[in-house]
């Protein structure tokens, strides 16, 4: 099992926008020296939720850095850009960074975004495919033209720079509904699955893009993660955590995915009804039993043990984004998972 960090960039009352980065590239740095396999990051726009709305602009900086860290995409939002600079800007930092690219992409899921863009969020499924179409066929041929709904290039156009990795940078799209997981898995096009699904949809997930798929592929899983001495502590502080911050910043009308038009989920989304809306309520106790990679290091490592034999290959870890927890205390919470939990896995270091 390999381990990844999570940074999503939230901004939280008080911080100024250099704070948030520091913060992170701090954290990056730190993940490098602990061993951990990579990065990844979100990108968000319009609100203090996530403060990183191009994603390639910020792994560049983290690429002078760093000297071994993978380097993540977690995602971008492919329906919201022009796959033709995704396409440059993501060969750009494969290069730069010297082959350490892991792309990860999605179709995006906050209306308050799409609305941003003036892009209809009913668009989003069908905008990230042809987007894919774009990026791998720019990436896989000397020269490519595309001629789409929603793109086109006009004429013949040869990518520069190409990417140093061959035939290109990994791919993981963000799936965990089994219609998407299906979908991907017919093109061998590994997953990264929902830290908001619980473990049973996750596991479930996985088993049917294995099934599916027709080459092997390296899947990744994100999940919050936090491992404390005693399962009483671990217990203790997810309590408090929860008490630091207004769930409701996260799980909102905003968030979820809703047409304006109709003030029901969005074509396409229909999995999704509802859920980021019910996602504010989420007990501790379902947290606990069902949703989060948490406790004392034995009952952390079971759990990553169940993600492992569920045929994932990457946890990508959430050592808590939406908590205001001060730099020096998150350092400690690395170290403590890097020194108790990743030796329980080869490849983890």
């Amino acid at each position: 099992m390999k381990f990844s960090t999570f940074h999503l960039f939230h901004r939280f009352d008080g911080q100024n926008f250099k704070d948030v980065y520091d913060y992170h590239l701090e954290l990056i740095e730190l993940a490098e020296e602990l061993g951990f396999h990579g990065v990844r990051l979100a990108e968000h726009h319009f609100r203090d939720y996530g403060v990183a709305p191009n994603l390639f602009t910020m792994l560049a900086h983290a690429a002078a850095r760093t000297e071994r860290i993978r380097l993540g995409t977690g995602i971008v939002v492919l329906p919201l850009h022009n796959p033709i600079h995704v396409a440059e800007e993501a060969a750009l930092v494969d290069v730069l960074s010297g082959g350490r690219l892991d792309l990860g992409i999605g179709r995006g899921y906050q209306s308050f975004e799409f609305e941003g863009f003036g892009v209809d969020l009913a668009e989003a499924r069908d905008r990230f495919n042809e987007s894919l179409e774009v990026i791998l066929g720019l990436w896989g041929n000397e020269t490519f033209q595309h001629e789409g709904k929603f793109y086109k290039t006009g004429t013949e156009i040869a990518l520069v720079p190409r990417p140093t990795q061959t035939p290109h940078p990994p791919i993981h799209v963000a799936a965990v509904s089994p219609e998407t997981v299906t979908m991907y898995a017919e093109r061998g096009l590994p997953i990264l699955a929902d830290p908001a699904a619980p473990f049973r949809k996750v596991v479930q997930a996985a088993a049917t893009w294995r099934e599916i798929s027709p080459v092997p592929g390296e899947l990744v899983v994100a999940r919050s993660v936090y491992v404390a001495p005693t399962l009483e502590r671990a217990r203790e502080d997810q309590a408090r955590f929860e008490a630091m911050f207004d769930r409701a910043r996260i799980f909102n009308a905003q968030s979820a995915p809703i047409d304006p038009k109709t003030g029901k989920a969005a074509q396409g989304f229909e999995y999704y009804q509802d859920r980021y809306l019910k996602g504010g309520s989420v007990s501790n106790e379902f947290r606990w039993e069902q949703l989060e990679v948490i406790g004392d290091p034995a009952r952390v490592i079971s759990q990553i043990e169940l993600l492992k034999d569920a045929g994932f290959d990457n946890l990508l870890c959430d050592f808590g984004s939406t908590r205001p927890i001060p730099l020096t205390e998150m350092k400690q919470v690395l170290r403590f998972f890097a020194a108790e939990v990743m030796p329980a896995f080869a490849g983890g270091h």
